[in-house]
Order: structure tokens, then C-alpha cells, then sequence
């Protein structure tokens, strides 16, 4: 219980910081909430690498690289998710405001990135 009290904490951080890139991209440049959204994702993804790799799961016992890999591959397939939810939601319902997109999108992939995260990125390897 623990744990997922400091991923929805880390997720939260995360959700923040790509709210806030989408604000900032939509409100400052030409760019619409497609593309704020493509250059948003990544920042936040970052963002909840960092603090799941120190402060919700610990370092996985495999290398920094390997860790990455796999912590980006859960990350992509759940941005993914995210990003398709995120777009058919605006494309359905037009006059719905891009950050109660977000919001939605984000919650539904929660439950994906908890499993893969913990199961396959930061899950240590028993010993025989």
C-alpha cells in the first residue's frame, strides 16, 4: 500500500508537470494541444522516472540502462494509452477543454503504469 501511496504521489508530480508544459506550450506558442501534448508527455515521464527510481520503488537491480529501457518501454505504451484516450476524447467531444482531457486520459492509465512499474521495471530478482 505503500508503494502505490508514493506512486500516486510521484504520478501526481507528474500529472503537474505535464498539465503545466501543456499549459505553458498552448498559452505561449502556436502550438495546439496535439503537439503540446507530444513535447508535455516526455517531460512528465522524466519527471516520474526520477522519482520512482528513488523515492516510490527504489533502483531495480539491473543497470542504469536496462532500468531506462524498460521503465520507457512501460512509459511509451502507457503514454501511448494516454495520448490515444487524450485525442479520441477531444475529437468526439470538441468543446471538451484540453486539460479535462488530460485529466481523464491520465487517470485511465494509472492502473497500467502501476503494474508494468512495478512489476517489470523495479521488481528485484529473488535470489534461489
Amino acid at each position: 500500500m505503500k508503494k502505490l501511496f508514493r506512486f500516486l504521489i510521484a504520478g501526481g508530480v507528474g500529472f503537474v508537470v505535464d498539465a503545466g508544459v501543456l499549459h505553458l506550450l498552448l498559452w505561449f506558442t502556436p502550438f495546439g494541444p496535439f503537439i503540446g501534448r507530444a513535447i508535455s508527455i516526455p517531460s512528465a515521464l522524466l519527471a516520474t522516472w526520477v522519482l520512482n527510481r528513488n523515492f516510490t520503488f527504489g533502483r531495480s537491480d539491473r543497470s542504469l540502462a536496462a532500468e531506462g529501457f524498460r521503465y520507457g518501454s512501460v512509459g511509451l505504451t502507457s503514454a501511448l494509452l494516454n495520448y490515444t484516450l487524450f485525442s479520441s476524447l477531444l475529437m468526439t467531444e470538441p468543446s471538451l477543454r484540453p486539460i479535462i482531457a488530460l485529466t481523464l486520459a491520465s487517470a485511465a492509465a494509472t492502473a497500467f503504469s502501476f503494474f508494468g512499474y512495478s512489476r517489470f521495471v523495479f521488481r528485484h530478482r529473488q535470489n534461489p
